[in-house]
């Protein structure tokens, strides 16, 4: 059986005037995208940051790979873990091959491996390596700058990727390109994702488990149909609420859009039904609704795409 490969026991944080975390206990299962959702001071940038120290916690005991990171040697545990902040942080005066390699410089890579690896790379995320490879940064646009700057994290094949809010700079159609890009790396990849988000509709589209946080403290741990499906508490049920968003589509948008798959089962809702009536439905399980072409079920997964599409258009 494969062992968890994060875990936080007891872990507190406390500042000169304010406690981060108060005592968390949290699981990441190996090579999960696991995603931590909270409003401002909930806790989860302090959580991450801990993975690879840049912060260190006032009390308790966090594992990787069942061994404590402070027993890890500093530079030997970061070379497991990449980074992607929200701000890119790619060197100005580096073309765009040498930033992504920049750390296998530091250990030592020949530079015709290091080129390799981030001409491929660049095609992994379709960016032409002929045309990017020895572009400057401020010849790319915010999303091609970002990723390049997710590629830079992963060009010596970490264990984990940590990834703080590096999408909630970029505009609507950026940033759903860039979750599409995260999920399929993920899937490639086979690494472990832990992600801060403080959007709820980013966190149930991208995250397998999903941790919620609030001033410091867990409030549900789940797929993110568990917590549509069954929210711990008030403050869980009211993060999501696809009533926020006011949008008057109805369910046929779905539809038309291509959303849902065939089926023979017995319709449960109509289609000319509000985007927000689908939702309520959903929290119940799969829905189905008629159409000229017969059935179509629809799912959580369906409804977040749309919202998604929304957004971007």
């Amino acid at each position: 059986m494969e062992v968890d490969m994060i875990e936080f026991r007891n872990v507190t944080k406390q500042y000169a005037h304010n406690q981060a975390l108060d005592r968390l206990n949290l699981t990441i299962p190996s090579r999960d995208f696991f995603v931590l959702v909270g409003p401002s001071g909930s806790g989860k940038t302090t959580t991450l940051k801990m993975l690879n120290r840049l912060i260190e916690p006032t009390d308790g005991d966090i594992y990787f790979d069942d061994r404590r990171l402070i027993d890890y040697d500093l530079k030997q545990l970061r070379l497991q873990m990449g980074y992607v902040l929200q701000n890119i942080a790619l060197f100005p005066n580096l073309n765009i091959q040498d930033n992504i390699a920049i750390q296998a410089e530091s250990l030592g890579w020949p530079r015709k491996r290091r080129i390799e690896r981030a001409r491929e790379l660049l095609a992994q995320v379709d960016l032409d390596p002929d045309q990017y490879a020895t572009r400057m940064p401020s010849e790319l646009s915010g999303g091609e700058q970002q990723r390049v700057g997710i590629i830079r994290a992963l060009a010596i094949k970490p264990k984990v990727v940590l990834m703080d809010e590096p999408f909630s700079a970029l505009d609507p159609i950026s940033r759903k390109q860039l979750q599409d890009l995260v999920l399929r790396l993920h899937q490639e990849l086979k690494m472990t994702f832990v992600f801060v988000t403080h959007d709820m509709h980013e966190a149930l589209r991208l995250g397998q488990h999903i941790a919620v946080m609030r001033l410091g403290h867990i409030q549900q741990v789940g797929t993110g149909e568990d917590i549509i499906r069954h929210p711990a508490n008030d403050f869980v049920r009211g993060f999501f609420q696809v009533e926020n968003a006011a949008r008057p589509d109805a369910i046929s948008d779905l539809v038309l859009a291509g959303y849902g798959t065939a089926t023979t089962a017995t319709t449960s809702i109509d289609a000319a039904a509000t985007v927000n009536e689908l939702a309520a439905a959903l929290r119940q399980g799969p829905v189905v609704v008629a159409t000229p072409d017969g059935n179509r079920q629809l799912q959580i997964k369906d409804l977040l795409d749309f919202l998604a599409t929304k957004e971007a258009d």
